[in-house]
């Protein structure tokens, strides 16, 4: 799967559970950069991805998370 595909499927995700999409999905995007953006929404979020991809995230998975880059990165590595 194309990095461009995986960010299309990760901003589905995000605008599904926040119910925006004032953000600009690029590599360095983070939580801190969107709205709503907060904890509870993150686990949210990560459990969409996980449906999407048909994925299962492990701890060590999650601590690489610093960026949509990292993310993808992660993402690639699983499918």
């Amino acid at each position: 799967m194309e990095t461009t595909e995986i960010k299309e499927k990760i901003s589905e995700a995000l605008v599904s559970v926040l119910g925006h999409s004032n953000f600009e999905t690029n590599d360095e995007l983070t939580a801190q950069d969107v709205d709503g953006w907060d904890s509870l929404s993150h686990m949210m979020i990560i459990t969409k991805i996980e449906e999407q991809f048909d994925i299962k995230f492990k701890l060590r998975d999650l601590n690489k998370l610093k960026n949509l880059g990292s993310l993808v990165s992660v993402i690639q590595g699983k499918i």
